[in-house]
């Protein structure tokens, strides 16, 4: 895991490295309902896979569109939408009554000691190692407190798992993941920030090694449908 991923607040999650992955989505508001339902059209034999998890609709093609549309931005923008909002108006992928089916919800621990509860299991393909995923995220300390979030921000962040370009945490619990699902995740120190975050207004200090909990949706997984036409 790269150094300055924990050393730096405005790099929770690193940039990426290519210059495609550099582009991140020109509208928000288009892509955001991407989390509703995405369809694949595949060219050859006009048929549709759908990836269901709401009411609206958001073909490939916009998708691709959006996804090359505009530079990344720092993900401590201080113009993103929501920031500075006190912490009960601040979005959330969790509300209150999933807080509560959660804890019917049963704890999976792995190997490497990270606990996830599945909020809403996808029903689309895991990413596979090396690919890119567009997911959206609430990161917060223990106590509930957040301290990062896309929702804040307005768009969903784009990663290469498995490439060490987010805490450990973050990427081995995306990789299981599916298409449209909600997860979210206990990481233990050893997976999170190393050299902690340092505190700002309206975010708390993410101390060195320290637990910390994300709340993350896998909203798409670019270029996966196109390794399959």
């Amino acid at each position: 895991m790269a150094s300055s991923m924990s050393s730096s607040p405005s790099s929770l999650l690193l940039p990426l490295g290519s210059a495609s992955e550099k582009k991140l989505y020109a509208n928000h508001m288009a892509f955001s309902n991407i989390r509703a339902q995405a369809i694949i059209v595949r060219s050859s034999s006009c048929k549709t896979r759908k990836y269901s998890n709401g009411p609206d609709l958001v073909t490939r093609r916009d998708v691709m569109g959006l996804l090359f549309g505009v530079p990344i931005i720092s993900l401590n923008s201080p113009d993103a939408d929501g920031a500075g909002l006190p912490p009960e108006e601040k979005p959330k992928l969790c509300d209150d009554a999933c807080e509560k089916e959660l804890e019917n919800v049963p704890m999976v621990t792995t190997e490497s000691g990270l606990q996830y509860k599945d909020i809403k299991v996808g029903e689309g393909p895991s990413p596979p190692v090396g690919f890119q995923v567009a997911a959206n995220y609430v990161a917060m300390v223990p106590s509930g407190q957040i301290f990062d979030s896309s929702l804040e921000k307005g768009q969903p962040y784009i990663f290469r798992v498995g490439s060490g370009q987010v805490i450990k945490g973050l990427d081995e619990g995306i990789l299981s993941m599916k298409i449209g699902g909600k997860r979210r995740l206990y990481i233990p120190g050893p997976l999170a920030f190393p050299k902690g975050l340092t505190s700002a207004p309206g975010r708390p200090r993410v101390a060195p090694s320290s637990p910390v909990v994300f709340d993350v949706s896998l909203e798409y997984i670019p270029g996966l449908e196109d390794e399959e036409l």
